[in-house]
């Protein structure tokens, strides 16, 4: 479970619901004063929310880019069905792509973003969803990172962890199965003390997402095939970005995936499994640094 550092929102930033073609979603959108030199779309993880991103909106702003972070269907504060099938993979991706376009219109009250790089950005399961808009249509973004992300399902104990919490939402309810979810935290997660308004933003996080959601993307990520080589002939950049341990799949194995994609590849020092959370400075630096190379060459 991704922990933000800290939960008030920086100068540059606003929170509001994007409206889209696929309904509104919730977002914190943080804008340079001038024009933006490039865009990123921040897609969150498994009972994740927008506000995993938090601490990487003002280095991104300070660098001149657009930084959008979403609560997908069914997180946090955008709405869902209780329905799992509104949680397919596809469906999810399909969200995504209407996101982008709603930025490159000018949805939320700004300029429009046409000729305006766009990058997107997913974590962990935010991984999978995006690298599935990004097969779907590669001509939206300008490139596409990775962020503690594999190629396939999560490790076989974080299956079992996984199939465990799902199997808990099937028969239980949402505060029930919060202790469960604490208990999933794995022992080789940073340990970092959290404010008690942080975790008291966990709870209501969890409380507040979508079991659904939830019990489908939990399957997604224990049945997610391999899908680097239909990924690698994209025509589109590529960076995989990890912490030096990860719990979800191992560093080594986003060190291949990284050489499968022919990707740009990052390891933040200090960092597990949220490297967004636990070292944003490094991370945004990181980020800035790939996007700039690209509009270099």
């Amino acid at each position: 479970m991704s922990r933000p550092p800290f939960l008030t929102l920086p100068g540059c930033a606003r929170a509001y619901r994007l409206r889209t073609v696929r309904g509104e979603f919730a977002v914190h959108d943080a804008r340079p004063e001038g024009a933006a030199r490039g865009a990123v779309l921040l897609v969150p993880g498994f009972t994740g929310s927008k506000e995993d991103f938090i601490a990487l909106l003002e280095p991104l702003v300070r660098a001149g880019f657009r930084a959008v972070a979403v609560d997908g269907r069914g997180q946090h504060e955008t709405e869902g069905p209780r329905d799992e099938a509104a949680y397919a993979q596809e469906e999810l991706a399909q969200d995504v792509l209407a996101q982008a376009a709603a930025l490159e219109a000018g949805a939320g009250g700004g300029a429009a973003e046409r000729g305006v790089p766009l990058h997107v950005l997913g974590h962990s399961l935010g991984g999978l969803i995006v690298r599935a808009a990004v097969m779907r249509a590669p001509e939206t973004f300008a490139s596409l990172t990775l962020m503690s992300s594999g190629p396939a399902a999560i490790s076989e104990p974080q299956q079992a962890r996984t199939k465990l919490l799902i199997d808990a939402l099937t028969v239980s309810d949402m505060e029930s199965v919060w202790q469960a979810i604490r208990e999933l935290d794995p022992p080789e997660a940073p340990e970092e003390s959290t404010s008690p308004a942080v975790e008291d933003f966990l709870h209501k996080r969890w409380l507040a997402t979508v079991p659904e959601q939830l019990m489908a993307t939990g399957r997604q990520l224990n049945r997610e095939p391999d899908r680097v080589a239909e990924l690698a002939a994209v025509p589109l950049p590529k960076h995989v970005l990890s912490g030096v341990l990860d719990y979800a799949w191992p560093v080594p194995l986003m060190d291949e995936m990284a050489e499968r994609l022919a990707a740009h590849r990052t390891v933040i020092k200090g960092a597990g499994h949220s490297p967004n959370a636990e070292r944003p400075q490094s991370t945004a630096e990181a980020l800035i640094a790939f996007w700039d190379g690209l509009a270099r060459q």
